[in-house]
């Protein structure tokens, strides 16, 4: 962790020009903390250092390699099928992406921070979400009825362009409206389209979808390149898109498969009978609470742990884990009849013995992985508003640096108005190569990373943010997601590993070649079922 003081400016063009009109800048002091989750485990992989020898041997029937979604949905399956004999260890963080951090009773998310309402074709989500209180009831029906408490409510989304707050995200001008309409209608009809083959085209897990030929040839080219070819020019469209490309893939229209992209729109079709289609949950933590709620279903049978290599031994697996203690390692070996790889593909290269064996060569099938940026605001007070629209839940600036910021506490304002919040800011780091980020975020000062974060709230707030802010705590995520670029549907990689039955089973949202809860659900749930088989 980094922790340096440094100055959190009231920068920008109106809080200047005030600024130079009353004689001062308005600044506050602020100890920012630098998170960087998984690095120094990730690093030791990366440079092979060097393990003493195991301090223990555990014996399981089936160890599960990672605690985020995939490895938390594989073990609720296991318990869920009366398969309790298993071990779950964390991996370098737990949680992953879906983790979560707390100022006393104040949550907020360090990773993803909404699950849309789960499409029919999602029955394992549905089923989890029944499991963990959340679906209240009718989960196998067309309209489930859900815990309204975690059904975001309004205003929910708000954008600022020229300096004035509009509702909704979509900035629609009169001369491109029809482009917009013809855009949306178009996604719209693709949410029902079927193949020859009867399946829907964009659906949740993307496994389902069809394979009609047609649709294939949407993954050989970019969504920039799709959009032109259909005559979408439209800046403020285009814009719309890019962001929503940033937001859930980590890069924009010219990067992401053209498939990837009218999937986003098309791809999801949840429905409630408590709530308007495609509506969200969440929760002040995002997805922690989900993610902390599967930590309980297995107990005691979690623990720390991170794989550094594993094999497949007289038709069994060893995994050689550690643990890092003040910087130094403690190893022990984990013996299993099945192992399950909930662990993300370019870590899963460098520890599993022979990957290529499977089907699998980084050289050609990695993906590559997006970097972000979570910094969350903890603020003592709420920001004077700009009168047009009220806060909201997501909060964009048009044409930002950022993705802009959600609101932790945007569920109790309607019933108890709470005295501090959180604001937590996204930054998907789309403007450089994926190496290039990750490079600039491991050399940048925190002056450097705060100026970036802070970017859209400044731009929203001006000198009236800092004495706002009491504290600032930035999470670095170096491979936070796979980019869904031109071909990942045909990555003949990520399907050899998704067949993979043997003592090894992947189970991650990058075999989906994607980064989002569904997936990660689905391959968790897939490969707990093929673990729990007991050969006759």
């Amino acid at each position: 962790m980094d922790r340096r003081s440094f100055l959190l400016t009231a920068a920008g063009a109106g809080a200047a020009g005030l600024a130079t009109s009353a004689g001062f800048l308005r600044w506050q002091e602020i100890t920012p903390s630098v998170h960087t989750p998984g690095r120094a485990e990730g690093h030791f992989l990366r440079d092979r250092g060097q393990l003493p020898p195991p301090s223990e041997t555990i014996d399981t029937d089936v160890v599960i390699l990672g605690s985020g979604i995939a490895g938390l949905s594989a073990a609720w399956k296991l318990g869920r099928l009366g398969h309790d004999d298993f071990l779950l260890l964390d991996g370098p963080e737990a949680f992953g992406n879906a983790a979560g951090s707390r100022y006393g009773d104040l949550a907020c998310p360090t990773g993803a921070h909404y699950l849309p309402l789960p499409g029919p074709e999602s029955t394992h989500v549905r089923e989890m979400l029944a499991d963990l209180g959340v679906l209240l009831r009718d989960a196998d029906q067309d309209k489930p009825y859900y815990d309204e408490r975690f059904i975001l409510h309004g205003p929910e989304e708000r954008l600022l362009r020229d300096g004035v707050w509009h509702e909704g995200l979509v900035p629609t001008d009169a001369e491109d409206a029809a482009e917009h309409k013809a855009f949306f209608d178009e996604m719209a009809r693709l949410r029902h389209v079927r193949g020859k083959d009867g399946r829907r085209a964009f659906v949740f897990p993307l496994a389902l979808s069809s394979n009609d030929p047609a649709f294939a040839a949407l993954d050989r080219v970019s969504f920039a390149q799709w959009l032109g070819d259909q005559g979408y020019r439209s800046a403020t469209l285009r814009w719309y898109l890019d962001y929503c490309c940033r937001d859930d893939y980590g890069a924009g229209i010219e990067r992401v498969s053209a498939w990837a992209g009218i999937h986003y729109f098309a791809g999801r079709w949840g429905l409630a009978a408590n709530a308007e289609e495609n509506a969200l949950l969440t929760w002040p933590g995002g997805l922690a609470p989900l993610a902390e709620a599967l930590a309980a279903k297995a107990g005691t049978r979690r623990r720390a742990g991170t794989a550094a290599h594993v094999a497949e031994v007289d038709g069994k697996v060893e995994a050689l884990c550690f643990t890092l203690e003040q910087g130094k390692p403690r190893s022990f070996l984990v013996r299993a009849r099945r192992a399950i790889l909930a662990m993300p593909l370019f870590v899963a290269s460098r520890v599993v013995e022979g990957i290529e064996r499977y089907g699998f060569d980084p050289r050609s099938h990695l993906p590559d992985y997006a970097p972000w940026m979570v910094s969350n605001f903890l603020m003592r007070d709420f920001p004077r508003e700009l009168p047009e629209a009220q806060l909201a839940w997501d909060n964009v600036v048009y044409r930002g640096r950022g993705l802009g910021y959600v609101v932790s506490t945007h569920q109790d304002i309607r019933s108890r108005p709470p005295g501090k919040t959180v604001f937590t800011a996204y930054t998907a780091l789309s403007g450089r190569t994926p190496g290039e980020a990750r490079r600039w975020l491991q050399s940048a000062s925190p002056e450097a990373l705060l100026e970036l974060a802070a970017s859209d709230l400044k731009e929203a707030y001006g000198w009236a943010l800092a004495p706002c802010v009491e504290r600032v705590d930035i999470t670095l995520r170096a491979h936070a997601m796979a980019v869904p670029q031109p071909g990942f549907r045909a990555n003949a990689g990520l399907a050899a590993l998704r067949e993979a039955d043997g003592p090894l089973l992947f189970a991650h949202a990058d075999l989906s070649g994607l980064s989002v809860f569904e997936e990660a659900a689905w391959w968790g749930c897939l490969a707990a079922g093929r673990a729990a088989r007991v050969p006759a």
